[in-house]
């Protein structure tokens, strides 16, 4: 039997058990709530019912209250299926506000689905289960994140020396079923995953007949990450209409497939972009649906996905360890791009990615023209996939992948 691996996220959910009574663990199939709700020992003492069970089901939709009434602390898995029960679990809590009474889980995201949110509001605090972490895969969560480290203005970049990223663990991406898979193995993973998502995930969270556009229209999406999104170009190649188009991709995002990330727009500008970029939660989902097997240097979107594989990372450890903390991006049309501003207070990190072992001069221009205009940033770090860490200015540092995320 694989041992339990510790998950990012405790962090977050051991407080949050001692304040709410509704603590909701949300992210895309197969990232391990599951596997955490039944095996970590903050929830050693809860009983444990899932909703893919028939029996369980039919129990939550027949008579909620039930379920409910045995007493004690309560995991309940896929919660989503049986929306009664959430109105039954807000009673419940409105008779008794015990911190941690429940523990919901589910594949979609429950504050973008209709009236679910209403049911729990003021009573539920929610985070995101992402994919492995390369903290989690490298079993090294004991060490504090140097990214929390750098927010809290704790950090010294200059200390710090790293492993590089490799090709194979960004096609490999972050799901835990793939973790001990052979490539051969994580291949057929990836398709059975890409199956059952689309025919299983998506008939649930909303009525999709078309099945094969939905499908046509993830794959472009995934040739997309990284890119700022234009909705109605999607539309045309997908052969979708765009309000078809929106709502597909709506769906994609509510179930965690797919992530948007907004324009940092604190410096007034007229040429700054204000549409969100776009970007696959897992690097090696991404890498699957592109149709891409492998990394080197004829491949052209080795970049986005090294910078795909950056942000499930950075994004897992914020989720855990600074709650507060939004990632944005930075564009002034036809002139500088970073790609990552980390928002936290009233301070932000800067952090372009290099999927390079070496940078130029010019690497560092967006960078140097955001600090010049951005008093509140602690740091502007050009994050290239090499060993040392090198200061090269004043609040400007070439910062190792491996140690931005470690």
């Amino acid at each position: 039997m694989t041992p339990y691996i510790s998950r990012e996220i405790r962090a977050a959910v051991a407080p949050a058990l001692k304040t709410m009574p509704v603590v909701v663990i949300t992210g895309m199939r197969q990232t391990g709530k599951t596997t955490f709700l039944q095996n970590d020992p903050l929830l050693k003492n809860y009983r444990y019912v899932s909703l893919d069970d028939f029996a369980s089901l039919q129990a939550a939709l027949s008579e909620p209250e039930s379920l409910l009434s045995s007493g004690g602390h309560l995991c309940i898995d896929e919660a989503q299926k049986a929306p009664d029960l959430l109105i039954a679990i807000k009673r419940a809590v409105d008779r008794d506000r015990t911190p941690g009474r429940f523990v919901l889980s589910g594949s979609a995201n429950f504050a973008l689905l209709k009236g679910i949110s209403e049911s729990l509001a003021g009573r539920a605090i929610y985070f995101a289960m992402h994919p492995f972490s390369r903290r989690e895969m490298h079993l090294a969560l004991s060490k504090e994140p140097f990214l929390v480290r750098l927010l809290a203005g704790h950090s010294d970049p200059s200390s710090n020396t790293a492993k590089p990223i490799s090709g194979e663990e960004i096609l490999r991406g972050g799901m835990p079923a793939v973790r001990d898979l052979s490539a051969d193995a994580a291949a057929v993973w990836f398709r059975g995953f890409e199956q059952t998502y689309v025919e299983r995930d998506i008939r649930e969270i909303a009525r999709v007949d078309d099945t094969i556009s939905f499908r046509n229209i993830i794959k472009l999406a995934a040739l997309r990450t990284g890119q700022i999104l234009n909705i109605s170009q999607l539309a045309r190649d997908a052969r979708l209409s765009q309000v078809t188009a929106n709502r597909y991709m709506q769906l994609a995002e509510t179930s965690f497939l797919f992530r948007r990330l907004p324009p940092f727009l604190r410096n007034r500008s007229s040429r700054l972009i204000k549409s969100p970029k776009l970007y696959m939660t897992d690097s090696g989902l991404a890498c699957h649906l592109a149709g891409v097997e492998r990394l080197d240097a004829d491949e052209p979107m080795a970049g986005v996905l090294f910078e795909t594989y950056v942000l499930q990372n950075m994004a897992a450890i914020l989720e855990a360890h600074v709650t507060d903390a939004r990632i944005a991006y930075w564009h002034i049309q036809g002139r500088h791009e970073v790609d990552f501003v980390i928002e936290y207070k009233k301070h932000c990190i800067a952090v372009e990615v290099k999927a390079g072992t070496r940078w130029s001069e010019s690497d560092l221009a967006p960078l140097k023209a955001f600090l010049a205009i951005t008093p509140s940033c602690r740091a502007a770090i050009l994050a290239y996939n090499g060993t040392q860490t090198a200061q090269l200015g004043k609040r400007l540092w070439a910062v190792p992948v491996g140690t931005l995320i470690g």
